[in-house]
């Protein structure tokens, strides 16, 4: 999809971030935006500030962790702008700790929105592109997490993982059909956005029922300090349209990520255990390593 001029798209996790960030590049690019974000009031002040800035957006408080309430996003955004040819299923949240100490609350919280949000997104508007035969395409957030390991983040990094897995077959079974549909897998880096302070939005009946531990307590905080100095989320939404131009699956991060993937491919191809890599970028590296350490 070359020119997006005129076309509609559809962006979870747009209140804040790297979802704030789509929408407003999409804007600049001059489609119509929809917004969807479970933070109501973030939502609307997101919306308000597109719309000042003469992009036609719609706001669409959203749980994506619900099918109707994903649903009724595309209900709405049809109803708005009569289309869809880009949805971004880009909603996301974090809880650090250890695979056993980790709370069947932070599965299910991060499962639900990380993984079941695609899902939701995918059933829902893939066949609506499909529908109207013509050029779209699904951009699904994951990680470099996807593509590496780590520590203190099981929870999190196996979700991320289940999304690539699914959106790599999305692209194969849509090429398969010949569609006119592109799939993209945003991975990125840290991104400087209130992604280390997601609890903001976990929803009652899944908040820990006990303190997280010192340590779990060690690697969120260190993550809301290194967050203020990683990369500004208009960068990684600069990806996201360039590599929907190009048709482009795999929305890659920075070079010491890229090493660390390499690295766990390597592990792979050898049968040799896994080697733990921290990667840095310049500024973080030694926040980085403390909580590498942990």
């Amino acid at each position: 999809m070359k020119d997006l001029t005129g076309k509609v798209a559809v962006v979870t996790g747009a209140a804040s971030g790297i979802g704030r960030a789509l929408a407003e590049r999409f804007g600049t690019e001059g489609m119509r935006v929809v917004l969807a974000d479970v933070e109501a009031d973030a939502l609307e002040r997101t919306t308000a500030a597109l719309a000042a800035r003469g992009v036609a957006a719609r706001a669409v408080v959203t749980d994506v962790t619900r099918a109707a309430s994903v649903r009724a996003l595309a209900d709405q955004t049809i109803e708005a702008f009569g289309a869809v040819h880009v949805v971004c299923n880009n909603a996301g949240v974090f809880a650090g700790g250890t695979c056993w100490e980790a709370p069947l609350e932070d599965y299910e919280w991060m499962l639900g929105v990380n993984v079941w949000g695609v899902v939701h997104g995918i059933r829902t508007f893939v066949p609506l592109l499909l529908a109207q035969g013509c050029e779209g395409h699904v951009v699904n957030t994951a990680s470099m997490a996807a593509v590496t390991t780590g520590s203190h983040a099981g929870v999190y990094y196996m979700s991320k993982h289940a999304v690539l897995s699914l959106s790599e077959t999305l692209h194969h079974e849509l090429a398969m059909r010949g569609a006119k549909i592109g799939v993209s897998a945003l991975c990125p880096e840290l991104v400087a956005t209130g992604f280390a302070n997601s609890e903001r939005n976990r929803p009652p009946d899944l908040r820990r029922r006990t303190p997280p531990s010192a340590e779990t307590q060690l690697v969120e905080q260190t993550l809301r300090d290194v967050t203020p100095l990683a990369t500004p989320p208009a960068v990684v939404a600069e990806r996201v349209v360039q590599a929907i131009r190009d048709n482009r699956f795999y929305v890659l991060s920075d070079d010491a990520w890229r090493r660390a993937c390499e690295t766990r491919l390597e592990d792979i191809r050898l049968g040799r255990n896994p080697t733990y890599v921290v990667p840095a970028p310049e500024g973080t590296a030694a926040a980085a390593s403390e909580l590498g350490s942990t």
